[in-house]
């Protein structure tokens, strides 16, 4: 069996991140990726979707995006600057190389890999995200629901649904910037529990992530962020409100269920609808750690601040509010990375030199 300093899964933002920071440790991260390349999930995006933070605020330690600092860099741009990225990095990148379970072991962890391969490290860093790990609720009447159904992480442009009477559920950002975009072609419903809150992007003539950093609002550790906010909020350059206002982008309180080819709104109206669109948003991606025991009942990581509450030498990175408001962003992963890296390269300097570590 192969042994090695640190096991960095996931070779998206978080993993390229980690593995920039541990070579600064000196330490020899092995980043293993599932996919051909080491660009995350961010090809599987849908084909509109653009930062919500500009350019300047949005490079991962090490690297900048370049160019305009203040424009929001288009998806396509974001695959590109990764792939800049992992190619700058002195670190090894194992594509097409999927991670199924992981044990502990006397000198750290055991990793197995789909083509039945192991692989021992001292270190382990969990970078998977939740894109892989959609959140599918359970919706009344689905399974007989005749319309089509579906994931946001499945919608890729507003062509194929010209003319379709459409109803997209969630009232955050992914939902309404595609259901903004779909109602160009079709007739749209936001379907929420709540009304819509918005986020003006702009304030003074400067993006709300200038504000952000110079309050020092960033760095806020993520209970009092949700005490604060209260639920989720919508960055808006005014185009989504207007369209809400306008009526060219529809909102109604969630409907009660699914029923052939309608929903039953809360009214007990029934409304025949072709698509029901799922913005439903993500759960952690982190199936391989089951077997660990290192995941509550859940699923969801067992830590504080993205380090392992349960094994010491693994750590989390790229979660939803992991230390802050950004920890899932670009902007934010670097700033985590260095926190639980700190940590894991004390834990593996202490490792039992087991195969040299």
């Amino acid at each position: 069996m192969e042994y090695i300093d640190v096991a960095v899964v996931g070779g998206g933002q978080s993993g390229l991140a980690a593995a920039h920071v541990l070579r600064r440790q000196g330490l020899t991260p092995v980043v293993l990726e599932a996919s051909g390349q080491a660009t995350g999930s961010w090809p599987d995006y849908y084909d509109s979707l653009t930062l919500f933070s500009p350019a300047r605020f949005s490079a991962l330690p090490g690297l900048s995006f370049g160019g305009d600092g203040d424009r929001y860099p288009h998806r396509d741009e974001v695959v590109d600057y990764l792939t800049r990225y992992a190619e700058r990095l002195d670190a090894e990148i194992r594509t097409h190389t999927r991670v199924e379970s992981v044990e502990r072991d006397s000198t750290g962890f055991t990793l197995r890999t789909a083509d039945g391969r192991r692989l021992g490290a001292a270190g382990f860093v969990a970078a998977t995200g939740a894109f892989g790990n959609p959140l599918l609720p359970d919706l009344p009447g689905q399974h007989d629901f005749t319309g089509e159904l579906l994931h946001v992480a499945d919608y890729r442009s507003p062509a194929p649904y010209a003319g379709k009477r459409i109803v997209v559920v969630g009232g955050g950002n992914s939902a309404v910037q595609v259901g903004h975009e779909l109602a160009d072609v079709a007739t749209v419903t936001l379907a929420t529990r709540a009304p819509v809150r918005f986020l003006p992007q702009l304030r003074d003539g400067k993006d709300l992530h200038h504000w952000l950093t110079a309050t020092g609002f960033d760095h806020l550790p993520p209970e009092w962020l949700i005490h604060f906010v209260g639920g989720t909020l919508v960055l808006d350059t005014g185009h989504y409100r207007s369209a809400l206002e306008t009526g060219r982008l529809q909102r109604r309180p969630m409907f009660t269920a699914l029923d052939g080819d309608a929903v039953v709104w809360a009214d007990g109206t029934r409304e025949q609808v072709d698509v029901v669109l799922l913005a439903t948003g993500y759960r952690p991606n982190l199936g391989y750690l089951a077997q660990l025991g290192a995941l509550d009942v859940t699923g969801a990581p067992l830590h504080s601040g993205g380090i392992s509450a349960t094994h010491p030498g693994l750590v989390y990175l790229g979660l939803e509010f992991q230390r802050s408001f950004a920890s899932n962003t670009l902007r934010g992963v670097g700033r985590d990375a260095e926190y639980v890296i700190d940590a894991l390269a004390a834990h593996v300097r202490k490792a039992p030199a087991a195969a040299g570590l």
